[in-house]
């Protein structure tokens, strides 16, 4: 696999790459993980350093792949999405860490932000202690980020990058859905991390509000679920027939309802997406709001068109051979993500309301 210089070499590397992944999907939850070789294609491709310093990745480009690697297979676009997303960490570092770690070639950060850690200063950095769930890709990864309350100091929580293989991984995941995720709970126990391997995400940074990067992939991969759930519903549709009229799926009308109004929703949600995803920066907490009830938007507009299709298909999306069943399971476990849950909906409602509210998730 030839390495991405360009945003058509992504896009195109990502779209030659989805059958393969595509192919091999059911491994991928049956495993509970993405093959390594299809990991190490996306490494080669860029795809894990996205929004790195030098990342090939515009708000708009990252949308796309992360849609596109959705269509291809969920737990892959979730696992991209979180490294890619993640890698914006390291725009808070210095040059130099920031070329120690992108010269390995393989390179992919993954974790979790929620302050489930506890970091303590000391000489040139920080004891740190604590363990992660979700943390989705950490078994492929080479770098793992922890958020840390701290014992004392200036901030209150400081993101810790440590190396994966000082960590413990436990193997929590089990769960209906996005199964290839491989999002297991990590620990730290008393590990050392330099000062220069901590950042906090509060300190500002122009451009693209860092939240928002952060959970613009959590719209975009379930608008490329819902992408395929369709496709699968399309190609249903005209293989099924009613054994009593030997009338196809696709000559019903509450199936070509239900399959015109999936589309619509998925259509629209990655539209908004796509245009809150390429407005200016920097843009005010208005704005930032408007971008987060895109993503909100995306993430059930999916949901929805998904469950339509599901619906219609009937008793046949219920096989472990439909992966019918599979979209459905993948784009509600998305559904349950923190950064587009009813509370992150309720200060976008405020904000657009002008009522006075604390914005700092945003």
């Amino acid at each position: 696999m030839r390495v991405a210089n360009t945003v058509d070499d992504l896009l195109h590397g990502v779209q030659r790459l989805g059958e393969r992944i595509r192919d091999r999907a059911a491994e991928t939850e049956a495993v509970r993980r993405v093959p390594p070789e299809i990991v190490d294609e996306l490494a080669a491709l860029g795809v894990f350093r996205m929004l790195a310093p030098g990342g090939r990745a515009d708000p708009v480009t990252f949308v796309r792949v992360c849609e596109e690697l959705g269509y291809a297979d969920g737990s892959t676009g979730w696992v991209a999405m979180i490294a890619g997303a993640t890698s914006v960490a390291l725009r808070y570092l210095t040059p130099q860490v920031v070329a120690a770690m992108l010269a390995d070639p393989r390179f992919c950060i993954a974790g979790v932000a929620a302050p489930f850690g506890l970091a303590t200063p000391v000489d040139g950095g920080y004891r740190v202690r604590g363990r992660w769930p979700f943390a989705s890709g950490c078994e492929h990864a080479t770098w793992l980020v922890g958020g840390c309350r701290v014992a004392e100091g200036p901030h209150a929580v400081l993101m810790m990058i440590m190396p994966a293989g000082t960590m413990t991984i436990h193997d929590t995941w089990d769960v209906a859905g996005l199964r290839g995720t491989g999002s297991h709970d990590i620990e730290a126990a008393d590990l050392f991390v330099p000062q220069e391997h901590s950042f906090s995400l509060a300190d500002p940074r122009d451009g693209f509000p860092v939240f928002a990067q952060l959970a613009v992939g959590i719209g975009a991969v379930p608008l490329g679920i819902a992408r395929a759930a369709i496709g699968e519903f399309t190609a249903l549709a005209r293989a099924k027939h009613d054994p009593m009229t030997g009338r196809s799926l696709a000559g019903k009308g509450w199936a070509r309802a239900a399959v015109a109004e999936a589309e619509a929703l998925r259509a629209s949600a990655l539209a908004y997406l796509l245009a809150e995803a390429a407005a200016p920066d920097p843009r005010g907490v208005d704005g930032v709001a408007r971008l987060r009830l895109a993503i909100a938007t995306a993430n059930r507009n999916a949901a929805r068109a998904v469950d339509l299709v599901y619906d219609a298909a009937g008793g046949t999306s219920l096989y472990a051979s439909s992966p019918l069943q599979r979209h459905f399971r993948d784009v509600h476990a998305a559904t349950q993500h923190a950064m587009i849950g009813p509370d992150v909906r309720e200060t976008i409602g405020a904000v657009l309301l002008g009522e006075d509210v604390n914005t700092t998730r945003l």
